[in-house]
């Protein structure tokens, strides 16, 4: 009887390729990086499978948190922060000290994003990031004389892919993306994790997510767990039964100041199948909490810090 390979070797065997035939290379952060361009990884979500790696803790309920905030629309990181889901404070943090020049640290920022109400506004909006192109991407209407202003509601992508994939599911175009070029430039970060495109066969749906920038020591964990999130939301809104995940990878790289995490990690074994299920079925994919959703059968290794590079 033949064995398959645990779903987490295939991350762990491009972790290995990258650290030692990757090109090393210096990135925008100044940290440097070693890479390769052009990745691909498989994961059945079937009969409640749910890609979180076993080698290292992920905090799924923090990356769910994230996933219905994008949904929302909302670029404030206050949302988040009352939260306690601290991974979008170091952009604004940054931005805060460099201007400002002071070196408060992350707590006592964000103990200023939740009760100053000013504060917020000014320091602990992103810019039009991830969910204000997934639900509100900008369009333009006539003001006259040759003139346009923005119109008052954008373009909900989201809505307008659930519609496509209940009414014609058939479709090539069921994709949403956030890489909307004429506001790049005002995003604390452009989407890593850019376009995602649906398929139904068979009763199931899939989804590639196309990732132009993968951190593969530490946001992968995050970015293929929601993935896999979002196509089981979105299969259920559909009366549909999850798939399959593609995940396609850019530019992928490792870190160098990742050595002990990468190092650590590649000594560890895969193991264990955890399983995910959603308890109650909302009347819109907006409209789900975190109380909806339960993992079980997780057990994994020790969490693996390594610092963020912004």
């Amino acid at each position: 009887m033949t064995s398959h390979p645990h779903y987490e070797q295939q991350y762990l065997d491009l972790m290995q390729r990258i650290w030692t035939e990757g090109d090393e290379r210096i990135d925008r952060t100044g940290v440097g990086t070693r890479a390769v361009f052009g990745a691909t990884m498989r994961f059945n979500l079937a009969n409640g499978a749910i890609p979180l790696l076993t080698t290292k803790r992920v905090y799924w309920k923090t990356a769910t948190r994230e996933m219905l905030w994008f949904l929302t629309g909302d670029t404030n990181i206050r949302e988040l922060v009352k939260q306690k889901v601290h991974i979008w404070t170091d952009w604004p943090l940054d931005r805060y000290r460099r201007e400002i020049g002071e070196d408060i640290d992350r707590d006592a920022f964000e103990e200023r994003i939740i009760k100053d109400d000013d504060f917020a506004k000014k320091w602990g909006d992103l810019g039009p990031v991830y969910g204000k192109q997934w639900v509100d991407w900008p369009v333009f209407e006539p003001a006259g004389d040759g003139l346009y202003r923005k119109a008052e509601k954008g373009i909900n992508q989201i809505e307008l892919l659930i519609d496509g994939l209940k009414n014609n599911p058939g479709s090539r175009r069921h994709i949403f993306t956030g890489w909307n070029v004429a506001e790049l430039d005002q995003m604390a970060l452009p989407p890593c994790h850019k376009t995602y495109q649906f398929y139904v066969a068979d009763g199931m749906l899939s989804g590639i997510l196309y990732q132009r920038s993968c951190d593969l020591g530490l946001g992968f964990a995050f970015n293929v767990y929601s993935a896999a999130l979002l196509i089981r939301m979105i299969a259920q809104q559909c009366d549909l039964e999850p798939g399959e995940l593609v995940w396609n990878g850019g530019d992928v790289h490792l870190y160098l100041n990742h050595a002990e995490l990468v190092e650590e990690q590649l000594a560890r074994q895969p193991s264990g199948a955890p399983k995910f299920n959603i308890l109650r079925k909302p009347e819109s994919i907006f409209d789900y909490r975190i109380d909806d959703f339960e993992v079980t059968d997780y057990v994994p290794q020790s969490h693996i810090s390594a610092p963020v590079a912004v």
